[in-house]
């Protein structure tokens, strides 16, 4: 569970370097310390689904483990691949799901180009699809990587997804202070729709599919709180395009400026998409 990409993949010793759609890497220790939110929800996700306790489960997009271990305990008899992006998060993932030894594998996998080496019987994901642009493609590799009869559960953001926040980001990147910074800007997420998720489901060969949209209105105690999120986890992307700790933090405090205007203040306009498919038997 992490809100970042995992539509590439590196191998160790190679750098992280900013890609078209930003940071490759994490620091993964923040997240892992600031991401209740993703938590909160993804344990959501989780309650609604159905397991025996022996199936082989991915974890698309584990981050730092902390869901994935409530996944885990949930399948006594079963075993999970852990797949990230980010070498750092699954650092952070193994030292979190060392208790649960071999019952836990780990792989830095680009789910948007190749489907899981090993067939499994549930593709599970909170938080991450959205950072893959193509989901046509990644659901061709989601169905490819089940076995006949295998689930796709997963919530991403959707249509509106912090529209708020993305908005003012998006009028503050044409100011005359950073413009400059931001040609050629490519926006590194895909909020679809229920209905698009649908059609593309059903092309990629779905059955029994389920989409809808959560309203996750998320709020926090005060600006400090707010300005580490949005740093660390919703902004990181626009943030790496500026080049100094000055710029990027009179960018972050007009951002916090205006949303300590809102009424309420300090709140994130968080929309999730709920994702249910089969794979036909």
């Amino acid at each position: 569970m992490s809100e970042h990409p995992t539509n590439g993949s590196r191998t160790a010793g190679q750098p992280s370097t900013p890609t078209h759609e930003g940071p490759i890497e994490w620091d993964a220790t923040a997240y892992h310390r600031i991401s209740d939110p993703q938590f909160r929800w993804g344990m959501r996700v989780l309650d609604r689904l159905t397991l025996r306790g022996d199936e082989v489960v991915m974890d698309a997009g584990c981050g730092s483990g902390r869901l994935t271990a409530k996944l885990l305990e949930r399948l006594p008899r079963g075993r999970v691949i852990a797949v990230d992006r980010s070498l750092n998060m699954l650092d952070e993932a193994r030292q979190t799901l060392a208790p649960f030894g071999d019952r836990v594998t780990f792989r830095a996998a680009n789910l948007q180009e190749e489907p899981s080496e090993e067939p499994v019987d549930v593709v599970f994901s909170t938080a991450t699809f959205h950072w893959i642009r193509d989901h046509q493609r990644l659901f061709h590799n989601v169905f490819a990587s089940l076995r006949p009869a295998g689930r796709l559960h997963a919530q991403c953001g959707g249509a509106g997804n912090l529209d708020r926040m993305h908005g003012r980001a998006e009028a503050l990147m044409r100011h005359p202070d950073y413009a400059r910074y931001f040609e050629g800007w490519t926006d590194p997420w895909e909020f679809a729709s229920p209905q698009t998720s649908t059609t593309r489901l059903q092309t990629a060969g779905f059955e029994a599919i389920e989409t809808d949209l959560e309203q996750e209105p998320t709020p926090f105690p005060d600006a400090p709180a707010m300005r580490i999120f949005v740093e660390r986890v919703v902004l990181r992307h626009h943030l790496a395009k500026l080049p100094d700790d000055a710029t990027r933090n009179a960018y972050l405090d007009t951002l916090m400026a205006q949303a300590g205007e809102d009424e309420p203040p300090y709140v994130l306009d968080y929309v999730r998409l709920n994702l249910k498919a089969r794979r036909p038997a």
